[in-house]
């Protein structure tokens, strides 16, 4: 698989919930529209700002399907689902449902109850998730503010160079610039690497980086990568 480069601003989408606190997906294409119309070149959804993690498994899949259904597969609109990490048969089933209903690319975490205590346990979870969906780009996302794992992702990326094709890169929720740097450097810049620290992103631009997810892009748009 080839690994495409994102670029820009990515959105980190609020799930819309009603005062009962029951999804309510029809507010989902007013909000493609809004950030589409805004320059935001992608989503990553159901995340720690979309609350995933407190969302039951039919209720991702509902919000994955309407993102599917109104972002008609747009090329220059990519939109990324977050799996969670702490089932891995959830995890995939999401994965392959994403896959079918036409979205672009899957991500995952570390689970963050039984932790993985090394390099190469947290590999062969993405190798096991990834290989689900071998066609759809993977990306780790490393938050170790909340899953308590701060593993390097300089090591992970040269565990998983090889032997998951699929895997396409980190979204970076972290402040180590030396390990992000180095994860960009490695292979003459290979993997994708997406800043997703919104407070220290002029830091990472620094570094050369051309794609951001970020919780505040949903409503203010400031910068251009």
């Amino acid at each position: 698989m080839k690994i495409e480069h994102l670029q820009g601003l990515i959105s980190a989408p609020f799930t819309p919930f009603d005062e009962s606190g029951k999804l309510d997906v029809s507010l989902i294409p007013a909000y493609y529209t809004f950030l589409k119309r805004n320059g935001v070149t992608g989503a990553f959804i159901i995340g720690s700002t979309g609350e995933g993690v407190s969302m039951s498994l039919e209720e991702k899949k509902t919000v994955a399907k309407a993102w599917a259904d109104c972002s008609n597969h747009d090329a220059d609109f990519k939109v990324m689902v977050f799996l969670g990490g702490t089932c891995l048969t959830d995890c995939i089933e999401l994965a392959k449902y994403s896959y079918e209903v036409g979205l672009y690319a899957v991500s995952i975490t570390a689970p963050f109850y039984f932790k993985p205590g090394n390099v190469d346990t947290l590999a062969e979870i993405c190798i096991k998730v990834g290989e689900s969906v071998p066609n759809m780009p993977l990306y780790y996302y490393h938050i170790p503010v909340l899953t308590g794992v701060n593993i390097p992702m300089f090591d992970l990326v040269r565990v998983l160079d090889g032997k998951l094709p699929n895997f396409a890169g980190v979204k970076y929720t972290h402040e180590d610039f030396m390990d992000f740097q180095s994860c960009m450097s490695y292979e003459n810049g290979k993997y994708d690497m997406l800043w997703g620290r919104d407070e220290n992103m002029l830091s990472a631009l620094v570094l050369g980086a051309k794609g951001a997810v970020g919780s505040t892009f949903n409503y203010a748009r400031t910068i251009v990568l």
